[in-house]
C-alpha cells in the first residue's frame, strides 16, 4: 500500500526579489494541491530555516526547495551544495528557479543534484504559467520522500 501524501505540501522558497517572492506566492495560492510557501530571503537564511536553528526551530521540514542562484550572503549554488553535502538534508528535491541562463550555473547547479533547473519567465503570465506548470508535475505526480 501506498503511504498517502501530505495534506500539504510545505514549500521553501529561497529568493531575495520582492517581486519574485509576490509572484510565485500568488501563483501557489491557486494551486489545486493544498500546499504552504516559507520564504527566506538569502542562503544564510536558507540554511537555518533548514537546519531548524535560532528563529527558524520551529520550521517545518519542506517537501520540495525552489531557490535563486543569484543572492546576497550565500548564493544559491553554495547552498545546494551544503544541502546535498548534508545527509539529513539530502534527500530533499532542490529546484533552482533563476534568472541565469549561463551554462555554468546549470552544470553547476546539475553537478550538485538539483533535481531540475528553471529560467525564470519574463512577464507576469509567463512566470504564472511556469509556476503552475511546476505545481502539475511536482505536486500532482512527484512523490516526496518522508518528513523527518
Amino acid at each position: 500500500m501506498t503511504p498517502a501524501r501530505p495534506d500539504r505540501i510545505e514549500i521553501l522558497l529561497v529568493e531575495d526579489s520582492e517581486p519574485d517572492v509576490l509572484l510565485t506566492q500568488e501563483a501557489f495560492e491557486g494551486a489545486r494541491v493544498p500546499n504552504r510557501v516559507h520564504v527566506v530571503r538569502d542562503g544564510v537564511e536558507a540554511l537555518h530555516f533548514l537546519r531548524r536553528e535560532g528563529e527558524h526551530r520551529d520550521a517545518p521540514r519542506p517537501d520540495v526547495i525552489l531557490m535563486d542562484i543569484n543572492m546576497p550572503r550565500k548564493n544559491g549554488l553554495e547552498v545546494l551544495g551544503e544541502i546535498k553535502a548534508d545527509p539529513d538534508l539530502a534527500p530533499i528535491p532542490v529546484v533552482m528557479l533563476t534568472t541565469s541562463q549561463s551554462d555554468e550555473d546549470v552544470r553547476g547547479s546539475y553537478t550538485r543534484h538539483a533535481s531540475g533547473y528553471v529560467v525564470k519567465p519574463v512577464g507576469f503570465e509567463n512566470f504564472l504559467q511556469a509556476i503552475r506548470a511546476f505545481e502539475d508535475f511536482w505536486m500532482t505526480f512527484v512523490r516526496f520522500p518522508p518528513r523527518v
